[in-house]
């Protein structure tokens, strides 16, 4: 009888799963450092990944100009290059803030505004935008306030990356991280308990469930579930921006918003892009760019990010 060969194929599973750790370890090792350190990295390696990522700096780019069409080509290239830094930047900072002690997280993350919009009881959701800093904006918010949180989240493909994103999201505060492929019912059974929703709506979903509102006057497919949360869960709607910041980072918590929710869920819609430009336009480099923000298109429009 012929003994079976073993495949010496590498088991794809097990190389993801040995790289993930190594980044893991890499991003711990960023936690001892300092910021300045830190920074220098993300510098670098921004620049780096600006030249190399040719896919994402012309999504990039395609988003910027049609968002800020009255900008030169050279200012455009200017912003987009500083926002690939920034991003990288961010994302190593994940290191400290996940990594090092509540001590040093507290030195260098500055919660200031209406922080008695936060402070009262009642179910609130937290518009938080897709900012670089989202993550900084909530470790500040669990370090800051006794009340529970719960945060969607979207299960990372690597084990070892999901392990140490999750563990991070949990680190500080009283926080329940819901699968983004749980019902609705969760969240709105979460806010009618008293419970924090950070929320981050500002995604193009796709079709499914999405209305086309003006976001910087392009059509945007986008999810009403800000609106349709308030409603059903009996919440008010905070604002909070996450601001990149040479001492590490300054979240703003701004006061509740009035008659909102109004019943009209693509007004609603539009009120939040609204709101959201308002955002942005005070750091427009930190808000997250390399996504396919005009993805979905109207019936009979062509796809805008054609190269």
């Amino acid at each position: 009888m012929s003994t079976p060969q073993q495949s010496t194929q590498p088991n794809p599973r097990l190389h993801t799963n040995w790289s993930g750790r190594t980044a893991v370890r890499f991003m711990n090792a960023l936690a001892w450092l300092p910021l300045s350190w830190v920074r220098g990295l993300g510098w670098a390696v921004g620049h780096l990944l600006h030249t190399l990522a040719g896919k994402r700096r012309h999504i990039a780019r395609t988003n910027w100009a049609l968002c800020f069409p009255a900008q030169s080509e050279a200012e455009r290239n200017r912003a987009v290059r500083q926002h690939f830094v920034v991003f990288t930047q961010s994302w190593l900072d994940r290191g400290w803030i996940w990594g090092a002690s509540e001590a040093t997280v507290r030195s260098r993350i500055k919660l200031v505004g209406d922080l008695d919009a936060l402070s009262d009881d009642g179910a609130v959701a937290i518009f938080a935008p897709h900012f670089v800093g989202l993550d900084a904006g909530g470790a500040a918010l669990s370090l800051a306030f006794s009340r529970n949180f719960i945060s969607l989240y979207a299960r990372q493909r690597n084990v070892a990356i999901d392990q140490w994103v999750r563990a991070g999201r949990l680190k500080f505060g009283s926080v329940r991280l819901v699968e983004k492929h749980e019902s609705l019912r969760t969240l709105i059974q979460a806010l009618r308990s008293g419970e924090a929703l950070y929320l981050l709506p500002d995604m193009d979903l796709g079709p499914t469930d999405s209305v086309f509102v003006p976001f910087f006057g392009v059509p945007a497919a986008t999810v009403p579930t800000l609106p349709r949360l308030a409603q059903l869960g009996r919440a008010r709607v905070v604002s909070v921006i996450s601001r990149l910041t040479p001492e590490g980072y300054e979240v703003t918590v701004l006061p509740a918003w009035r008659d909102y929710p109004t019943g009209d869920a693509q007004a609603d819609t539009a009120t939040m892009n609204q709101r959201l430009e308002e955002m942005i336009a005070t750091m427009p480099e930190q808000y997250y760019w390399v996504h396919k923000r005009f993805k979905t298109r109207p019936p009979g429009e062509k796809p805008l990010y054609a190269r």
